[in-house]
């Protein structure tokens, strides 16, 4: 739990209301109004004297909040946990369903998430930390670093005498910078996401940073990846790729410590995260979260990553595990500019350049980051009042992960709201129905 912000959970008779004052008793008649019919169960709460202070009408975050509890207790998810802070205050904390699939156990507020891709925001900060520090500049060709990645070539598909493709190699125009790493314009890809020449190398490589039990270090997959084709010419193209798995080992490198050592010292230990890491202790293992085995709506096996050991490769991509009120910190550290009850991590300026949009004239795919977006340094950011199906304000940035857990934060609304839950599936589905619900409850 985070011991800086107020934790308590008002049972379904109502919150405990400040009595000083006629002015404080007024407020909390109005917020016990708010929250009449709006609990679920003992699981699922506004804190007392939060939301209505804060600027916050909570009936909307809880309609959502029942329907996802309803969706849990028929099968489509084990379970799901919310937080959302406004004005600096935390105004909704839920935590519905099961811990996992067949088990008895309710969702805690502590639950450990498998959270992917919301790693790249926190190895994206990393790496600006040690671009403030001098020890990396943007401009760095990332063989500066690693050698092996000189002469990387595009990879040109052509269709060969017999009708099937065939992959050619050209040189690259430029080499891909630290500073395309950050952005997704490395030329780098994802082997798993479409089908093509590039990406079918990436899978004769094994090179999957994502994946369960992984035989190989970073060192290693900075070696295999010096031996594959780019998909496109650096700075010319939006790839969502492992890009920020090489920031990863790029930090390694840098800093001469793991991955999983710099970020724990830098980040999680200032910061307070304190059940942040690649691997969940035994202590800690009874409050994983855990997916179907079956994804409920495909029908397709779900494979998740094994927490329960250190893995050999610390993905900076996609690996980490965390609470919803460990990224809460980290999410308030970036709205707050860098800095957190007193503990600075980055500067204002650095934080404001990391969240400003890096696409300008860079072509990408339809998908990602999507109408109305831009990609900044680790999330993508919010560039027009419209555009986006996805309701919110011009500046606000996100990202999300795999298994279905998603962030973002709203500086113009003062306001971060942090969704925990496993079931790849699902994702999609729920967070456009999460941002339409808090919005709606902001006056």
């Amino acid at each position: 739990m985070n011991p800086t912000l107020p934790i308590a959970v008002p049972k379904a008779s109502g919150p405990a209301l400040p009595i000083n004052s006629e002015r404080s008793r007024r407020r909390g008649l109005l917020l016990a109004t708010l929250l009449s019919g709006a609990m679920i169960g003992s699981g699922c709460s506004s804190l007392p004297g939060g939301p209505v202070d804060a600027g916050v009408n909570p009936a909307p975050i809880e309609r959502f909040m029942r329907q996802v509890e309803a969706d849990a207790a028929s099968g489509r998810l084990p379970g799901a946990v919310l937080l959302v802070s406004r004005n600096g205050q935390l105004v909704h904390a839920s935590a519905v369903g099961k811990l996992a699939p067949g088990q008895s156990t309710a969702m805690p507020r502590d639950a450990l998430f498998r959270i992917y891709s919301m790693t790249k925001p926190i190895v994206s900060v990393a790496t600006m930390m040690l671009v403030e520090e001098g020890k990396l500049r943007l401009s760095d060709p990332i063989s500066r670093h690693f050698p092996e990645m000189k002469g990387v070539q595009v990879g040109v598909e052509k269709t060969g005498a017999d009708g099937k493709p065939v992959l050619e190699r050209v040189g690259a125009p430029r080499e891909m910078t630290v500073h395309d790493l950050l952005r997704h314009t490395s030329g780098l890809t994802y082997g798993v996401f479409g089908r093509s020449a590039v990406k079918s190398e990436y899978l004769k490589a094994d090179l999957r940073p994502g994946a369960p039990g992984l035989p190989y270090d970073n060192a290693e997959m900075m070696r295999r990846l010096g031996t594959l084709p780019l998909a496109y010419a650096p700075g010319s193209t939006w790839e969502y790729s492992v890009s920020t798995d090489v920031l990863g080992a790029l930090v390694e490198k840098v800093s001469g410590k793991t991955l999983d050592v710099f970020l724990r010292e830098r980040i999680f230990e200032p910061l307070r995260m304190k059940d942040t890491g690649f691997a969940v202790p035994a202590t800690s293992q009874g409050r994983i979260a855990e997916a179907f085995e079956t994804d409920p709506d495909s029908r397709q096996k779900v494979e998740l990553l094994d927490v329960r050991t250190t893995p050999r490769l610390l993905s900076g991509g996609g690996g980490l595990v965390s609470t919803a009120d460990d990224y809460l910190r980290f999410a308030r550290m970036m709205l707050n500019k860098g800095e957190l009850d007193g503990v600075r991590i980055l500067s204002r300026k650095t934080i404001e350049y990391m969240t400003s949009d890096h696409l300008a004239g860079v072509r990408g795919p339809a998908y990602l980051p999507g109408p109305g977006h831009g990609f900044g340094l680790g999330v993508a950011v919010r560039t027009a009042a419209g555009e986006s199906p996805l309701i919110g304000s011009v500046g606000d940035y996100y990202w999300g992960g795999y298994a279905g857990t998603y962030f973002w934060v709203d500086p113009s609304e003062n306001l971060v709201a942090v969704w925990m839950m496993q079931g790849p599936g699902q994702s999609a589905s729920y967070r456009p129905l999460l941002r339409t619900a808090v919005y709606n409850s902001l006056r």
